[in-house]
């Protein structure tokens, strides 16, 4: 009788792992990935509160793995903890970003309401501009959210088109692309020649 394969134990195994991705084995990742993956994905779920984020999270965390393997110390502790530890720290990252990309895009739009300028002298000079302004937001409203985002981010948080796209991780063409069919969709909707401000050509680059 051939006697039974003998099992690591976890830490072991889990070192084993490490070392067969250092040499190239691919496979390596998926089986690190498979006995990971439970723990790591409910911990960046906890965290972010979003299914999506927190795969892409686990991806990264992994692919991150595959790239340096050598990052794990183990004088520091488990290659569980480490991987844990990566997790929750790209998870934080990605709740950083997001928030900081929501305060963005509301302070853009919150923006609108400034759009016309403060006159003291003519009441009725006023609420006209209330009303265009009203009249702005709501159209804004009524794009696509890849559109509204590129258009409020560039005319009312003042970033320029290279700006958008570092911000929305969207390629620059996109983004030219996005804001000249947002602009031709407000002039339709409003009647008008764009936005209070425009100052795109009609390629859809800004001056």
């Amino acid at each position: 009788m051939s006697r039974p394969t003998r099992r690591l134990p976890d830490g072991a195994a889990d070192l084993d792992l490490l070392r067969r991705i250092s040499a190239g084995d691919r496979s390596a990742v998926a089986d690190l990935y498979d006995r990971f993956r439970r723990p790591a994905f409910a911990l960046a779920r906890r965290v972010l509160a979003d299914d999506v984020l927190a795969e892409d999270v686990l991806q990264d965390v992994f692919l991150s793995v595959w790239r340096e393997p050598s990052a794990f110390d183990g004088s520091r502790g488990s290659v569980a903890s480490w991987l844990l530890a990566m997790v929750h720290h790209k998870a934080v990252d990605a709740v950083r970003r997001e928030e900081s990309h929501r305060r963005r895009r509301a302070r853009a739009e919150e923006d609108l309401a400034l759009s016309a300028p403060n006159r003291t002298g003519d009441v009725a000079e006023d609420a006209v501009d209330r009303v265009a302004a009203e009249r702005v937001r709501t159209a804004l409203r009524a794009l696509p959210e890849a559109q509204r985002e590129a258009l409020t981010l560039a005319y009312y948080g003042g970033y320029t088109q290279r700006e958008v796209a570092a911000l929305t991780g969207a390629p620059l063409g996109t983004v030219k692309s996005r804001m000249l069919t947002g602009m031709r969709r407000l002039e339709e909707m409003l009647g008008t020649g764009g936005l209070p401000g425009d100052t795109s050509r009609a390629d859809g680059t800004a001056r």
